[in-house]
């Protein structure tokens, strides 16, 4: 039940009563905090029609539905040109029965809209970082908010295990590692191959230093002619011919990276129904690539590479293969998309990559469109800004990252100090202890990434996302958790003799003015899940369910539930609406990942 759009049907039956005519969109929005209603009804677009003043207008519309819709509609004032309505208790209480009715309620079933969301992408040249976090994350969240909106949701991996980055850290193991493994050093697996990342990167910079000193070369120069960046790009070459040598250690060393990222995704709580490799998608990349060239799509230039000339669209030429035959990024990403569209004739492909790719992406979907590919026009880049920290950006080449590992376990670590402190944990048995940190932790950590509109740069302070007061997910867990405290201890009464059942005591009751509140933001719920799933938001949710648990809060300060002196029927309504309370806490929660504890 969607109190919104009841109210904006029968204003528009008023509408057709009065005035017989019809408006492109009649305009309810909630009445502002500062006026007395629940929803505004705007009369000013009306006014051509009703031939009258707005003050009027709204008069007559107020009048009308306090008698024709009076099971709905209970008083109304103006203010102006604006219509502010009172629904009546009798239509909240009917919400609220309604909404205990319908155990999904707030979801949609089924839409019929097949859409792949890509998230992650990793590198198979260094573990998972912050800004992975932020990725994987988002695109977690927004395919359960797809999900919830009825659509038929594939989450996507599309692993980047080729290319020169991935060369580098081959090389350097061969260089230096001195036949080093995860087993032999005790690191995860996707760790050691970023050690040795690192250790390319110095060893290049040394190296360019070196020309330029000795040789007088300026930095470009040096930075092309650098030998360890030459046998970089040799070994590419050898990899593409499947040279045996080159294919066997890229193949064992991907091994290794593959698995700690499994470990890391685990503790996360993140997943994948389809994983794709470049390493196998590059290569009918390329065939599409060649097909362009033939159909003259695209062209090639002296040097032997292939190129795609947007200049006519206010783009500039665009690479598609070098000069030696190696692809580019461009590449594995359309022959990516071709074999998706292909497998399941998706409506929709929402990419989830970092804003610094937008215009990759407006390239993407130009040139698929130019090879021919209408189904380009449902290619969706969730651009997102990136995660910085107090102390700045992060760079990988440099070591300078925040290891994913290591901020999740620090998270956990922290959740446990403070509840420990707060002694929110007494009482409890090291396993429980263990399992609510964990879920406090991470519930800090998710939280505190998606409350933020996708779009903007975030800047992440761990101290910050772990406080139990304020817009933070360990105030909304622990307002469920004190909810299902309250809930046991109920049963505990129910024992006792004591009349504390969630029995209905709904007839001809007149709900107070908080508990409308709370009753108003429930029946929100499932348009919050619509608008955040339209704009791929999940900070929408995160808002929502902030400003639900701060609602109860209140509301349980000023309402006692199972104190002595509260009326039986007052008891078991007020345990009713908190126990609705947590169940539309724990859903919307869960849209963006996020356990709920049963206690703290």
């Amino acid at each position: 039940m969607n109190a919104e759009n009841t109210v904006k049907t029968c204003c528009e039956r008023a509408v057709a009563a009065l005035y017989g005519g019809a408006v492109a969109e009649v305009q309810i929005s909630k009445t502002r905090k500062e006026f007395e209603g629940d929803y505004t009804l705007v009369t000013f677009p009306l006014l051509k029609i009703s031939r009258k003043a707005p003050e009027a207008t709204a008069n007559e519309i107020g009048i009308w539905l306090r008698e024709n819709c009076a099971e709905t509609i209970g008083n109304f004032n103006v203010i102006k040109g604006f219509l502010n309505l009172s629904l009546t208790p009798a239509y909240w209480i009917g919400a609220m029965a309604e909404m205990r009715g319908e155990p999904n309620y707030g979801f949609v079933c089924d839409n019929g809209r097949a859409v792949m969301v890509e998230y992650s992408s990793p590198n198979t040249n260094k573990p998972l970082h912050l800004g992975h976090i932020r990725n994987n994350l988002l695109g977690y969240s927004v395919s359960k908010i797809l999900e919830a909106n009825g659509c038929n949701v594939l989450k996507a991996n599309l692993v980047n295990d080729r290319g020169i980055h991935i060369c580098k850290s081959m090389l350097a193991w061969l260089k230096f590692g001195e036949g080093e493994t995860p087993e032999s050093s005790g690191m995860k697996g996707d760790h050691l191959v970023g050690k040795y990342y690192v250790a390319f990167d110095q060893a290049y910079k040394a190296e360019v230093r070196q020309l330029m000193a000795e040789r007088g070369l300026d930095e470009e120069t040096a930075k092309r002619e650098a030998p360890i960046m030459r046998e970089a790009q040799e070994m590419l070459r050898r990899w593409e011919a499947k040279d045996p040598e080159v294919y066997g250690l890229w193949e064992r060393m991907n091994g290794w990276v593959y698995k700690g990222f499994d470990e890391t995704y685990r503790a996360l709580g993140v997943s994948f129904d389809k994983v794709y490799y470049e390493s196998n998608t590059y290569l009918l990349g390329k065939e599409l690539v060649q097909r362009g060239l033939e159909n003259g799509v695209f062209f090639r230039k002296e040097d032997g590479s292939v190129w795609a000339d947007l200049t006519g669209d206010g783009l500039d030429q665009k690479l598609l293969l070098r000069g030696d035959g190696t692809s580019v990024y461009m590449t594995q990403d359309l022959g990516t998309a071709v074999q998706r569209h292909g497998e399941y004739g998706l409506d929709e492909m929402v990419y989830v990559v970092g804003n610094e790719q937008n215009y990759h992406f407006q390239v993407l979907k130009l040139i698929l469109r130019k090879l021919g590919y209408e189904w380009a026009d449902g290619i969706f880049h969730l651009s997102y800004g990136m995660v910085e920290l107090p102390e700045g950006k992060m760079k990988s080449r440099e070591g300078t990252v925040v290891d994913a590992d290591d901020l999740i376990a620090e998270m956990v670590a922290t959740a446990r100090a403070v509840a420990v402190e707060a002694g929110k944990l007494d009482g409890l048995s090291d396993e429980e202890i263990a399992e609510i940190s964990r879920m406090v932790g991470l519930g800090a950590l998710k939280y505190f990434i998606l409350k933020v509109d996708p779009k903007k740069t975030m800047l992440f302070d761990p101290k910050e996302s772990i406080d139990f007061n304020g817009n933070t997910g360990p105030f909304i867990q622990y307002t469920y958790a004190r909810i299902r405290s309250l809930q046991r201890r109920a049963e505990e009464q129910k024992g006792e003799g004591r009349v504390a059942s969630a029995a209905d005591f709904f007839d001809g009751r007149v709900p107070e003015a908080k508990e409308i509140e709370l009753i108003k933001l429930l029946t929100e719920f499932g348009g919050v899940v619509r608008e955040a799933g339209e704009a791929f938001s999940p900070a929408i949710v995160a808002a929502y369910a902030y400003e639900l648990a701060k609602e109860f809060n209140q509301y349980y300060h000023d309402y006692p539930i199972l104190r002595s002196d509260v009326a039986a029927e007052d008891r078991a309504f007020r345990l009713v609406l908190a126990g609705e309370v947590a169940r539309i806490l724990a859903r919307a929660m869960g849209l963006l990942g996020i356990e709920m504890p049963e206690r703290m």
